[in-house]
């Protein structure tokens, strides 16, 4: 009988547990992109997985907004509350030396533990209750609960997303 494959704690499940943060971690055998039933396999709903932006501030320098998948971060908005006149993403090429992750692992667990960049999460987040966010790693999940992280990450809850898709 074959054993039982055991799967490593990443950085960011590591850094949950020594805060004493309960998360669900979800492991995607070549991302969540286009895989059909994978919601379903882990009970997950579109809305409750969350992607973490990395932006620029032209006056605090790096900020991040984690808004729901199925919605777009408004720019205008998490400027105005992360004390911008303008923020815009960070180049692809700049993202890991800027915040230490590749494009689609970025994490707010993982960006404020070595950077203390300001997290600003959507209200939604609050609202949803659990949310699922990236665990660091491509094809790496975490569902934790929205409240516990954002306070973990000193993040606030503002309106960051749009309301009609015109911007990311």
């Amino acid at each position: 009988m074959a054993k039982k494959q055991r799967i490593k704690k990443i950085l960011v499940e590591q850094i949950l547990d020594k805060a004493k943060i309960p998360y669900d971690s979800i492991v995607l055998e070549g991302g969540i992109k286009h895989q059909e039933g994978v919601l379903e396999q882990y009970g997950l709903a579109e809305q409750q997985i969350y992607k973490t932006l990395a932006m620029i501030g032209n006056v605090t320098g790096p900020v991040i907004g984690v808004v729901p998948t199925t919605t777009h971060l408004d720019e205008k908005k998490l400027a105005a509350v992360s004390g911008n006149k303008k923020v815009t993403l960070i180049p692809t090429k700049d993202l890991q030396k800027t915040t230490g992750y590749v494009h689609g692992a970025n994490n707010p667990v993982g960006i404020w533990q070595t950077k203390k960049f300001p997290i600003y999460f959507d209200n939604a987040a609050k609202e949803m209750g659990t949310i699922t966010v990236s665990g660091g790693e491509l094809g790496r999940l975490i569902r934790v609960d929205a409240q516990q992280l954002a306070e973990f990450v000193h993040g606030e809850f503002a309106d960051i997303q749009t309301k009609d898709g015109n911007s990311d």
